[in-house]
């Protein structure tokens, strides 16, 4: 998978060098797990320049380098250095200009009294803050180390759904790829299983899992469910032995937990996707709507950007649906389990516009 570099420049005043190492850490970390999903962060900080003489001033090369970058990320607290304030400056211009780099600004929370802030300190931190509203870009503030990374790690994600990336899979996607699960196998799991289709896998001795288009005589032999069982859309050219015949059916989803208000709101929202789809999207909007119900169904524990993913996946596929996807989270026990980057797409597609670019 070819790695899609962005470059990400660091501008901070020196009272917040703690920050700055955590931050470098959490980039750091952060890119084992965007490295999955084919994306490298490079992070651009001044001590990986070398102070050597040099025929300009070594500032000069930082905003030299700074314009060569994605993202800014700028961290004060109570002052703004002159040189922090020229990286801005610098960053600001040329944005501008290309529309790159994005700009985001943090300002640590305050907890000490003005008063017993140097004057001069307080006089660059207000005249920064009075220059930032009267661009119309506000900072974003922050308590402690942890808040800032947990912020800008949620903003990467936002930055994904909006194709800042490029084409990327989603984290589960790329989680499994990376684990080494492969595409268009079929994977055995006990003995006398039969498993058709692109990544299917086979159920068990006596059972049977097909995807894909069939047609002929299958025996599948009993069939336990365990309570539930899963149907996409199924063309039957005579009666299905052992059950019913259905011609078209909208995909069921599976109860993964004993809430029927959830159970309700999904295979609602499965009939309206379907009935929205063409005969051709069917298969795949069964299957997204069915790891919609897995990960909804994981409540408090759910991954929100593997819903952000899902539900852009299912807007995707069938614009058209739009309402049904909305009117679905405008429901307190939906719209309870999303989180910022599924409210994000969702406000996105409210707007008027794409769920992403």
């Amino acid at each position: 998978m070819d790695k899609s570099k962005r470059k990400i420049f660091l501008a901070s005043s020196a009272e917040l060098v703690e920050d700055r190492r955590e931050f470098e850490i959490f980039i750091n970390r952060q890119n084992k797990r965007w490295h999955e999903r084919g994306v490298f962060l490079e992070l651009v900080i001044w001590e990986d320049f070398v102070d050597a003489m040099s025929q300009t001033r070594l500032q000069d090369e930082y905003n030299n380098a700074l314009r060569g970058c994605d993202v800014f990320v700028m961290l004060f607290w109570t002052r703004v250095g002159m040189y922090t304030a020229e990286e801005f400056e610098t960053a600001f211009g040329q944005f501008k200009a290309t529309g790159r780099p994005l700009i985001y600004t943090y300002c640590r929370k305050i907890t000490v009294p003005m008063d017993e802030i140097d004057e001069d300190d307080a006089a660059s931190l207000l005249a920064f803050k009075k220059k930032l509203k009267a661009l119309g870009h506000f900072q974003t503030g922050y308590a402690d180390r942890d808040g800032l990374c947990r912020h800008f790690g949620e903003q990467l994600e936002k930055l994904a759904l909006e194709g800042f990336f490029g084409t990327i899979p989603g984290p589960e996607t790329a989680a499994s790829l990376a684990a080494g699960a492969p595409s268009n196998t079929a994977t055995l799991h006990g003995s006398g299983a039969i498993a058709q289709g692109a990544g299917a896998q086979a159920v068990g001795a006596g059972g049977v899992l097909i995807g894909g288009n069939n047609s002929g005589s299958i025996n599948t032999g009993t069939i336990h469910t365990g309570g539930a069982m899963f149907l996409g859309p199924v063309n039957a050219g005579r009666d299905v032995v052992g059950g019913n015949q259905t011609v078209h059916q909208a995909p069921a989803v599976a109860p993964a937990r004993s809430d029927p208000d959830l159970n309700t709101l999904l295979a609602g929202l499965a009939a309206q996707v379907q009935a929205k789809a063409t005969t051709g999207q069917a298969e795949t909007v069964a299957e997204t709507v069915n790891a919609l119900a897995t990960e909804t169904a994981k409540g408090d524990k759910a991954d929100d950007s593997k819903l952000a993913h899902l539900v852009k996946g299912l807007i995707d596929l069938v614009p058209a649906a739009v309402g049904g996807i909305v009117s679905a989270f405008a429901s307190p026990v939906l719209g309870g389990l999303a989180g910022p980057l599924t409210r994000a797409v969702l406000e996105k597609i409210q707007g008027g516009g794409p769920a992403a670019p």
